[in-house]
């Protein structure tokens, strides 16, 4: 389930209350987030399910993409242990995701 962030205090509670978060950052004009929005879903569901997906639309929340310099859609930023791991603008792939979260994933949660 991808969890919609409407204001900046779910923003920030999000940040606070999700061992591992990837925020999606986009807008409903974006043709590309449309497609890569669920491609990143589906990654998340069958190959970490720990990680909590959620949406921010820039329009809808400018003041969240303005305190957290989102300049461009889409852009992923994906956090653990409520630190910024990484954030990755534009041309983003789905191989590359799945390489940027699996050693941190694999490193945070194991037993």
């Amino acid at each position: 389930m991808i969890a919609e962030i409407n204001s900046e205090k779910e923003f920030e509670e999000a940040k606070v209350n999700a061992e591992a978060g990837l925020f999606y950052f986009s807008h409903d004009d974006c043709n590309v987030c449309k497609v890569l929005k669920p491609k990143v879903h589906d990654l998340l569901i069958e190959d970490f399910p720990k990680v909590k997906m959620f949406y921010v639309n820039i329009h809808k929340t400018p003041e969240i993409s303005g305190q957290n310099s989102i300049f461009a859609v889409p852009t992923i930023l994906v956090s653990f242990d409520r630190r910024e791991l990484f954030r990755r603008s534009r041309n983003i792939g789905i191989e590359e995701l799945r390489s940027l979260i699996g050693k941190p994933y694999e490193l945070f949660f194991s037993e």
